[in-house]
This record gives C-alpha cells, structure tokens and sequence, in this order.
C-alpha cells in the first residue's frame, strides 16, 4: 500500500482529506503540530481522529511559532467575530499565521522523507473566503516544485513528490457532504479558532460561521458542541 502524510488539525477539512487520501489507496501517516495556537485543543482533537480513521502513524511536532507573533492564533490579538460574509472575503484576515502553510508542508515533507511516502495531503481551501494566501493552487504547485528540488529522495532516489489539496475548490457543504460519504464523524473534530476552557466553539469566529454554514447547507446536523455565548449564534 503507498504511503501518504496528511497534515492533521483536527477539524473539519483536515479530517475529510484524511479520509479522502484512505479511500484512494494510502496508508495514512498523519502529521499535526503544535505551533502555540490558542486554539491548542485541536490537538487533542487531531489525535482522536487519527485513532477513529486508522492512522497507520500519528506525530505531533511542536515548535513555537509565537516567538515570531503577527497572527490572533499566536499572540493576544483579538479573534474577529460576527464578521459579515463581505467583510469575510476583503483581504488577508489577522488569523493568518505568517508562512503557516509553508512551514507545515516543510514539515511532512521532512517526515515523508524518512518514511518513504511521496504523497502529501493538505486540507487547503480556496472558497467560502478563506482569504489566505498559502491555500491558493499557485503556492501548492509552487512548493511541489520546490519538494522535488530540495530532497534526495527525489534528486537520487528517483521518486516524486506530489502535493493533494482534495478540498481546494469544494465549499464547506461539499466537504462535509464528501466526509459523512466516507464515514466521517464530525463529532470529534474542531474548527473554532477561539475555543472556551472546557474546547467547546465559540460559534461566532469566522471558521465558526463558515463550518455552521456548511453544516445547514448540507443538510447535516451539526454535531459541534458549543459555549454559552456560541450557542445563541447558532440559532
């Protein structure tokens, strides 16, 4: 069976490309990491999914993207809420962790590397105005270029790397809909970039509305558990 690297948040779109990546043949090697988010629940989150959807390996990697800042993930920076769908699509919002992207894909590069998978899956999105500059299709071509540049398994091994972003062009109810196909449950995972103590989501943040949204439009119930003050946006 050929072997993968799926980069793991544990939310919504990471976990249907793991699932998307086991139905097309792979033995998942997933990869998440602790990079000093606030919302550092996800992990626990990733790692359960990781169990639920038979991951023939699972690895935390931990470095501190806060020593840099210039994200609301990593610094005391306000997490917007209750932004409007047009305020949501105007530019690059302040949740963009600078490079993120960039540094996770380094990462399972590197991993893949050593376990011999030449196939690196990402759950990037391009649509519901996701806004960040390293999910668009030019970057992932880009860095493929760049993995069968910078590593000897493909300059001497004679291998070569491909980057997967399944999800890039689906919409969140497409996602999900992809995801209860395969037998995702959506129970375990997190998308909220503001969780409360207890890791439930805050309902208001933008990854809040748009995983609400595509929960309605997919006709799905939604399974996420709420806080106090999430529960009344949700209706």
């Amino acid at each position: 069976m050929p072997r993968a690297v799926v980069l793991l948040s544990g939310g919504l779109d990471s976990t249907t490309t793991f699932a998307v990546a086991k139905e097309m043949g792979f033995a998942v090697f997933a990869l998440s990491v602790d990079y000093g988010q606030r919302h550092r629940v996800e992990l626990d989150r990733a790692a359960t999914v990781a169990a639920a959807l038979g991951a023939a390996d699972h690895r935390t990697v931990r470095l501190d993207l806060r020593a840099i800042g210039g994200s609301a993930l990593t610094t005391d920076l306000a997490v917007p809420k209750d932004r409007s769908p047009a305020d949501m699509s105007r530019g690059v919002p302040v949740t963009y962790v600078p490079a993120r992207n960039t540094i996770l894909l380094g990462l399972a590069l590197g991993y893949a590397e050593v376990v011999g998978a030449f196939d690196l899956f990402i759950g990037a999105n391009v649509l519901d105005y996701s806004g960040y500059p390293d999910c668009r299709p030019e970057f992932l071509t880009a860095f493929e270029a760049l993995a069968n540049l910078a590593t000897k398994a493909a300059t001497e091994g004679g291998g070569r790397y491909r980057v997967h972003a399944p999800l890039l062009q689906s919409t969140k109810a497409e996602i999900i809909r992809a995801g209860v196909r395969l037998g995702v449950d959506y129970a375990p995972t997190l998308s909220c970039y503001d969780p409360d103590p207890a890791g439930r989501a805050c309902g208001a943040c933008d990854s809040c509305q748009l995983r609400r949204k595509g929960f309605a439009e997919a006709g799905v119930p939604d399974p996420t558990q709420y806080g106090a003050s999430g529960s009344s946006v949700r209706g």
